[in-house]
């Protein structure tokens, strides 16, 4: 509304200026002399005359819903009321005129009803240019509008899909650690007990990670602390772990969850099938402005990826793990396996780093960083 005040004002106010200024350049300088207080007096009737038209008509504009309409449907509506306007601007005009100024006294050899003519002409001109204009900016606002419509309803969707996504990997995770604690109930009390408290840690970094998009990667270290050291229980000396962490990595924003995927599914297809067990490595490095995670385990992509077992991975938490990097950072993050040698398989996500496009980072609190029951995961000297 206050737009369209000022547009208001502005434009009859360049209309009053311009037709002043014509009126006094094309003045015959051999007739009479033009009385100038005379001129603004009725210039100005006619300036104020055509604001409230077009501001009355606005309104019945509004009240119609032609807005609304295409400018298939606009266009003789819009000539149709220009022609209707301008002859009420020229009627009540011309009568003004001649209350305010005596008959006869035109300077123009013209008859009336030819001046009247060309009078309504001008105006029909002059309103279709505001009712084009007018019409304009109602549909690049309604363009506008819709836009913003659409990118609210695609970051709604976003956001739902990302809850979505986290409320599958959230109990994918939660059902393999309760089997570990569960092995260790008969076994070792005491150490169930402990076990017990580690997957307290990790339920409530699930529950409050939830709420955020990124976390500081020491804390994705630290909860894979917590599960491997539940992971431990089960394959005990044959799950080894590499740790090739660059200490600048510590700080760096990644979506939580992600490296407890890379490392789940490492001991899934890795460590678990192998009589032997096996090394996982994780490894982080910055390069490029990009932050480089990745995760490498005994075995083969091919055999790994065509043989699900009953009770193994499904995939659904690397497939989860790539969707919600793709929701998070689209193209710019990835998320692939393959084949380093014939017998290592190494999963490597990229996260962008640039600093306009970084998130916020919260800090997921927890009761203790120490190292897991083992000293799986052990401190790094950085």
């Amino acid at each position: 509304m206050r737009l369209y005040v000022i547009c208001q004002l502005v434009g009859w106010g360049l209309f009053f200026a311009l037709q002043l200024t014509f009126s006094q350049a094309l003045a015959d300088p051999e007739g009479p002399p033009r009385n100038l207080l005379l001129d603004i007096c009725l210039l100005w009737q006619v300036s104020a005359l055509g604001l409230l038209l077009t501001h009355a008509s606005r309104n019945l504009i509004r009240r119609w819903g032609w807005c609304d309409k295409s400018w298939l449907a606009l266009a003789p509506r819009i000539l149709g009321l220009a022609v209707v306007v301008s002859l009420l601007w020229s009627g009540i005009g011309f009568t003004l005129h001649y209350l305010v100024t005596p008959a006869g006294t035109l300077t123009t050899k013209l008859s009336l009803p030819v001046l009247f003519a060309l009078s309504t002409i001008n105006g029909v001109v002059l309103l279709i240019g505001w009712y084009s204009a007018y019409f304009f900016y109602q549909i690049f606002d309604r363009y506008n509008r819709s836009e913003i419509e659409r990118l609210r309803l695609a970051a709604v969707v976003k956001e739902t899909e990302l809850r979505a996504l986290k409320s599958q990997v959230n109990p994918h995770f939660i059902f393999n650690s309760l089997n570990s604690v569960r092995a260790l109930i008969d076994e070792d009390p005491a150490r169930a007990r402990q076990a017990v408290t580690q997957l307290a840690n990790l339920l409530r970094y699930s529950l409050q990670s939830g709420q955020l998009e990124v976390v500081p990667f020491e804390d994705e270290l630290a909860v894979v602390n917590d599960y491997l050291a539940l992971e431990q229980v089960r394959h005990e000396e044959r799950l080894r772990l590499r740790l090739e962490v660059a200490p600048e990595t510590l700080h760096l924003p990644v979506p939580p969850m992600v490296l407890q995927t890379l490392v789940e599914n490492a001991i899934k297809y890795g460590i678990a099938p192998r009589p032997e067990g096996g090394e996982i490595t994780i490894r982080s490095r910055v390069e490029d402005d990009v932050l480089h995670l990745a995760v490498a385990n005994p075995g083969r992509l091919a055999v790994a990826a065509a043989s699900p077992r009953a009770g193994a991975s499904t995939g659904v938490g690397l497939r989860n793990a790539d969707a919600r990097l793709r929701l998070l950072f689209g193209d710019r993050a990835t998320l692939r396996l393959r084949q380093s040698t014939p017998d290592l398989v190494v999963a490597e996500v990229r996260l962008p780093l640039l600093p306009e496009d970084r998130p916020a980072v919260v800090s997921v609190p927890r009761e203790s960083r120490r190292p897991a029951v083992g000293s799986v995961l052990p401190t790094p000297t950085l």
